[in-house]
């Protein structure tokens, strides 16, 4: 019997599955470090599989390709934090401090990785420009959170920021790449004839991201130290902060003529905000007892991004195979 088309699909259903299984039974102590091992193992090897993956065309094109990447970090580090100063008056009624400055301290966070990538390559759009514009959104958000945390979070406040995360996104992500791309002479053919592998690690990393992460949220309280309409008003601004950013930057692509491909790159890495860079930070740019409810917010915005994201990849990817546009002519050289 045919599934409806108003059901979620498969890989929805999954991470659903794994908010489930993570409220219930969130992992922790030394399994929790076997998790985090293995999605960063499942990180790894998807950026080698997407270097071997692409022509060096592509991901010239995607370096090259700065109007994309200056939407990108424009809707991250500056519609995001104009949506959080213009809620201010609605908010800081409504939410305890924490909660608020929490909110703000969501908008001006740097734009996810891993998950931007995976769900652009879920929705076959361009992957190049995504590897690009999602690592400097990570790298320049370094310096660039801390600035605004001071501009817009606390003003007049001391911010400060750990560069070990740069370290981390070069090993953890730029360097497989790196290695992937070089090695494609030897392995491109072989990655190109087992795509679906490609696509199991894709969402498969999803998946690991989703339920290590929210077992740290549940075992840091998420479900205890708030109350049910707290959440509830948190759950709707998370939604409309999402709605609003996602809908802006769908809008701006089209607008601009930007082909689909990198509309897809666009609204994806243009509309994440990362809860691996914004929770290292936090504890640096907030006294210890602030920071558990400053990053529920954060928490509460990562897994919504990744669910509705997901699916809205799922849509993009149910597009007809068709010749790209001249602007996504690189991408169409990288997959053929």
């Amino acid at each position: 019997m045919a599934r409806s088309r108003f059901l979620p699909d498969n890989f929805t259903l999954t991470l659903v599955g794994m908010v489930v299984l993570a409220s219930v039974l969130p992992v922790s102590g030394v399994m929790a470090r076997v998790f985090d091992g293995l999605t960063t193992a499942a990180i790894t090897l998807l950026f080698f599989l997407h270097g071997a993956r692409l022509s060096r065309e592509a991901v010239l094109a995607g370096i090259t390709h700065w109007r994309l990447h200056l939407l990108v970090l424009a809707s991250t580090f500056v519609l995001f934090p104009l949506l959080g100063l213009a809620l201010q008056p609605v908010l800081s009624p409504l939410l305890p401090a924490g909660l608020f400055v929490g909110v703000l301290y969501l908008c001006v966070l740097p734009s996810t990785v891993q998950s931007s990538i995976a769900l652009t390559s879920m929705a076959r759009g361009n992957i190049p420009a995504a590897v690009c514009s999602a690592s400097a959104s990570t790298l320049l958000g370094v310096f660039i959170t801390p600035l605004l945390v001071n501009l817009v979070v606390v003003p007049g406040g001391n911010a400060g920021a750990s560069l070990d995360s740069i370290g981390r996104i070069f090993l953890q992500l730029l360097a497989p790449f790196v290695a992937g791309h070089l090695l494609r002479p030897w392995i491109g053919g072989f990655v190109k004839r087992h795509a679906t592998m490609l696509k199991l690690v894709d969402q498969g990393s999803i998946v690991l991201v989703v339920y290590t992460a929210f077992s740290a949220a549940v075992i840091e309280g998420l479900w205890r130290n708030v109350s049910l309409v707290t959440l509830l008003a948190l759950l709707f601004i998370c939604a409309l902060l999402l709605t609003v950013v996602l809908s802006v930057t769908t809008w701006v692509a089209r607008r601009r003529g930007f082909s689909t491909e990198d509309e897809i790159t666009i609204v994806f890495c243009g509309s994440k905000k990362s809860l691996a860079s914004g929770a290292p930070m936090a504890k640096v740019l907030f006294a210890a007892p602030q920071v558990g409810a400053i990053l529920l917010p954060v928490m509460l915005f990562h897994q919504m991004q990744l669910m509705v994201c997901a699916l809205l990849a799922q849509r993009y990817a149910r597009r007809p195979q068709v010749a790209a546009p001249v602007v996504a002519e690189a991408t169409t050289r990288a997959v053929s």
